[in-house]
């Protein structure tokens, strides 16, 4: 594998870093370019205060690339849209050791609970006898979803998913069908079902992550269909889920309010809170979206469609 390494300033590291993602990277960090010299600063204050900037005055984004990904491809696409003109000399290449780089960063999550009855068990953590173990029929209504991400990501320890499940734990009993869009590891659609959803649709541009969503599910003896968004079948959902990225998520507004039924639910998130009305905006003209919760900076949007 290999990184792709640019310097760009403070206003545009984070349209930079939701660029490349689109462009297909794998994983975006953001580093200080003065780190270690004397223009170095820090970049938050006191504890539990949020900074006054979201980035650098100089900074170093370094993006992982998919073995096939032609950077020179990545640079073009960021001029046509917009977001930066590097040139030759402008951006680095730099060689990483081969390594399934998602695997060793989640084999550090432990067990997760959310809420008062959701259990997200990792699989390497299938035998930890601090985890309670879930009764079909019990009173207490344990759900314990173990997840294998295996190359997709979504452990359910992220503050966007943790919204998601806490918003389907208060609500998804009785939805009929329901459609995950942007499924990752599908965490969301086996929670969805496994809390008293029906039919299940669960998709994802990533082929690895259409293939891990189905390998959870059987792991977890749910029933759902996992495809690429050109097998999504026409039709309308009772309850749409979408935890991506803000800019998508704006991308995909027309698509994705008129995937909801009559009557139904839209959730949103991924969202930060300062992006909220922002994304609220896109959806407007469709469903009025209104922020459900928020979680360490980031919300959970819902609206319904007018029946």
């Amino acid at each position: 594998m290999r990184e792709l390494v640019l310097i760009c300033p403070e206003a545009q590291a984070e349209a930079l870093s939701d660029a490349l993602i689109e462009a297909g990277v794998l994983s975006v960090s953001v580093e200080d370019a003065d780190g270690d010299t004397d223009a170095e600063r820090p970049l938050f204050g006191e504890p539990g205060l949020e900074p006054d900037v979201q980035a650098w005055h100089n900074n170093r984004v370094v993006a992982l690339l998919p073995d096939g990904l032609d950077p020179g491809q990545i640079m073009e696409q960021l001029r046509e849209s917009g977001t930066a003109d590097y040139r030759d000399g402008d951006w680095t290449l730099r060689d990483v050791p081969d390594a399934d780089w998602v695997r060793l960063t989640q084999a550090q999550f432990q067990p997760i609970q959310v809420g008062g009855r959701i259990w997200i068990v990792p699989s390497w953590h299938r035998g930890n006898p601090d985890v309670p173990v879930a009764h079909k029929g019990a009173a207490d209504g344990l759900v314990r979803i173990e997840l294998d991400p295996g190359l997709a990501f979504g452990t359910g320890s992220h503050p966007t998913t943790h919204l998601c499940l806490q918003w389907l734990d208060a609500h998804v009993e009785g939805a009929k069908t329901v459609l995950d869009y942007g499924c990752g590891s599908g965490i969301l659609a086996i929670a969805a079902r496994m809390l008293g959803a029906g039919a299940t649709l669960a998709v994802d541009i990533d082929e690895q992550a259409v293939q891990s969503t189905r390998y959870n599910a059987r792991v977890n003896g749910v029933e759902l269909e996992a495809m690429l968004p050109d097998g999504l079948p026409d039709g309308q959902f009772q309850l749409v889920v979408a935890n991506i990225l803000s800019n998508p998520l704006k991308v995909l507004a027309p698509m994705l309010a008129n995937r909801v039924a009559p009557g139904g639910h839209l959730v949103l998130s991924g969202v930060l809170e300062r992006q909220a009305q922002e994304v609220a905006g896109a959806y407007a003209p469709w469903i009025e979206m209104k922020v459900w919760q928020a979680r360490e900076g980031w919300v959970c949007l819902h609206g319904q469609r007018p029946a």
